[in-house]
């Protein structure tokens, strides 16, 4: 990659995220939900991922005093394969460390195998199931977590 750069999402940024949003998630989340995210939600950060000045990618992490959980992390198919899924979701990690976690978790598919790989990496590990947590398919979602 040339010009890879991870950082903190702006307003600007929502249409393009959007368009990632659009491109991973069978119901993708609306511009109006990333504003209510970036601009309303006390607890709410979000990063983007810039490969040559053009987004490819976002995550969203929540923090409740030291608790952190990531909301979305995505990468746009085209651009998948190349460890920015790693990158970015290491950045958010330590992102969540920065601002006084000591556990992060998150949700995913149950027929995710490719992140869960990835989150095994980082140390997460399974810690509970949602049953029909996904509105598109009902598919349960795996949680996964791991102290900072």
């Amino acid at each position: 990659m040339a010009d890879l750069v991870i950082r903190q999402m702006e307003l600007t940024d929502i249409d393009p995220v959007v368009e990632v949003e659009k491109a991973s998630f069978g119901t993708p989340w609306s511009e109006d939900i990333f504003y209510q995210e970036v601009v309303k939600n006390q607890f709410a950060h979000y990063f983007v991922v810039e490969v040559d000045k053009k987004i490819i990618g976002y995550a969203g992490l929540w923090v409740v005093i030291d608790d952190a959980q990531i909301t979305n992390i995505a990468i746009m198919p085209s651009y998948r394969g190349n460890k920015l899924g790693e990158k970015l979701f290491l950045f958010t990690m330590k992102q969540a460390m920065r601002l006084g976690s000591k556990r992060l978790s998150l949700e995913v598919r149950v027929s995710n195998i490719i992140a869960q790989r990835m989150y095994r990496k980082f140390g997460l590990v399974p810690g509970g199931l949602r049953k029909n947590y996904y509105t598109d398919n009902k598919e349960d979602a795996l949680v996964m977590w791991v102290n900072l």
